[in-house]
């Protein structure tokens, strides 16, 4: 028995049609997020809004959405590193 064998069996149970159902697709799955522009519902990983045609740029800025109070601890962190540092090199 060769490679091309195998393409000339027949299959056990033939394929049915009406064993798909369209409703085991969910296509729910992709999320969707406001454009900043119109408010439209676009896909998250849309590059442009199919509605008003303004690009879609996700937010790169490391301080968006972050409390104030973990930007304080966070510059703090970076004053106390600096400063022991400077201790550090004093000597």
């Amino acid at each position: 028995m060769n490679g091309n064998d195998l393409w000339d069996e027949e299959p056990d149970e033939p394929f049915d049609d009406d064993e798909w159902d369209d409703g085991d697709y969910d296509d729910d799955s992709t999320e969707t997020v406001p454009c900043t522009q119109c408010g439209a519902d676009v896909y998250e990983d849309a590059v442009q809004c199919p509605h008003c045609g303004a690009y879609i740029v996700a937010d790169t800025n490391a301080w968006a959405g972050r409390p104030g109070w973990w930007i304080v601890l966070g510059l703090l962190g970076v004053v106390a590193v600096i400063l022991a540092l400077a201790g550090y090199a004093a000597r």
